[in-house]
Parts: C-alpha cells; structure tokens; sequence
C-alpha cells in the first residue's frame, strides 16, 4: 500500500520537469527535463520490480538507468558543435 502511494508519487513528480520544459523554449531546459524523466522512470522501474519480485524487470531498469542519460549526452555534446560552428 505504501509504495503503491510512492508510486504515485513518482508519477506526480515525473510531471514537474515535463510541464517546465513545455513552458520554457529553451533546448538546454527541455533535454535536462528529458533525461530527468529518464532517471526517474528507471527508478520507477525498479520500485515496480521490487513491489512484483520480478528481477528481471528490475535489469531493464538498470539497463535504461545506466545507458538511457548516456544517449543525451552525445546528443548535447552534437548540438554544442552545431551551436559552435
């Protein structure tokens, strides 16, 4: 019951970074919004893992958890040189 609340909780705040990053026009502002999104939905995964005792969910957690922000950062390091040259 408990961590069915710190799901929704979870949830809740997934939507905080979302809604700034729709009022801001700010590229910067919208893939740390992003990648905030990535973290805290691997997160939910593994808590989704625990409350199931399915371990095998919980990999694809630390799989998106360790991989998924390594993705915006080649893409912001892309954008810097275009913003350079």
């Amino acid at each position: 019951m408990i961590l069915n609340f710190a799901l929704i909780a979870m949830i809740v705040a997934l939507l905080i970074p979302l809604y700034e990053a729709w009022k801001d026009e700010d590229i910067w502002q919208t893939m740390l919004a992003l990648a905030s999104v990535s973290t805290k939905t691997a997160v939910m995964i593994l808590l989704i893992s625990v409350m199931r005792d399915d371990w095998m969910l919980g990999v694809v957690g630390v799989i998106i958890f360790s991989v998924g922000n390594a993705g915006f950062m080649l893409l912001a390091h892309i954008l810097k040189r275009v913003a350079d040259s």
